[in-house]
């Protein structure tokens, strides 16, 4: 596949079907799937949150590749957050994994046989690597990762977890929306939690961790902090997906 430095992302949505089977016929054999999320991000943070991540690094990505992006599914595996504050909604594991086998389906018959699953939110991970398991067993044809943005490189790692492991609304994820969208960020709302749950045995619901709903220090994050990040997630995802582009299995490589 032959990449370029596109002038902006390349939206599947706002494409003809003329527009997307010639990019198939030209060479592009990859598409970008954004993952977020619809859910409560303590009382400072838009319950979009997890959703506007993945669409936006999707979208940088795209802009340095010319890979397409898809539209992103803005629901996610959310049910660690509970009905105990109002605004998330979640999908069942499941169905989360269900959506994405079936838009492999879709995407492998438009011509495109590479795929990159852009996760954006912490627990939609188990359900989306079944779907990679189910897709990569069905579609033998197809080659499909996932990357999550926080996992991305060792630099995105260490912004995200600077202040704390277990991150939700935190000075990472404040930061990315400061950057993002300012007029959604309500610093004065904004309350700092530790992340009780670190030295616990057990996996519990963020309501029996967190007062708020947030676990981290947001009182830290800052717009500059935000586009260092982005800035570091899509260069560093860019270079990824370059090479992937043309990524042959371990026994199709030529032997050296």
């Amino acid at each position: 596949m032959e990449t370029t430095t596109a002038t902006g992302p390349i939206l599947w949505g706002e494409l003809t079907w003329e527009e997307i089977g010639a990019l198939a016929a030209e060479g592009t054999s990859m598409a970008i799937l954004p993952v977020g999320a619809t859910e409560q991000h303590g009382p400072h943070l838009p319950t979009g949150m997890d959703t506007l991540a993945a669409t936006s690094v999707a979208e940088g990505v795209s802009a340095q590749t010319g890979v397409p992006v898809l539209p992103t599914i803005p629901y996610g595996c959310s049910l660690g957050h509970t009905t105990h504050w109002p605004g998330t909604l979640s999908l069942r594991p499941e169905t989360l994994t269900r959506m994405v086998v079936d838009m492999a389906e879709w995407i492998e018959a438009a011509g495109f046989t590479r795929l990159l699953i852009l996760n954006g939110h912490v627990t939609n991970w188990a359900p989306l690597r079944c779907a990679l398991e189910t897709i990569r067993h069905e579609r033998t044809e197809m080659r499909v990762a996932i990357r999550s943005i926080w996992e991305i490189s060792d630099r995105v790692k260490t912004a995200y977890h600077a202040d704390v492991t277990g991150f939700h609304a935190n000075r990472a994820e404040t930061a990315l929306v400061q950057a993002l969208r300012p007029d959604l960020v309500h610093m004065e709302r904004a309350v700092d939690e530790p992340d009780r749950s670190a030295d616990h045995f057990f996996s519990y619901p963020v309501n029996r961790e967190s007062t708020t709903g947030t676990v981290g220090i947001p009182s830290l994050a800052s717009p500059e902090l935000g586009k260092q990040i982005l800035e570091f997630a899509i260069t560093d995802l860019s270079i990824q997906v370059r090479a992937a582009a043309a990524e042959l299995a371990p026994l199709e490589a030529p032997a050296r």
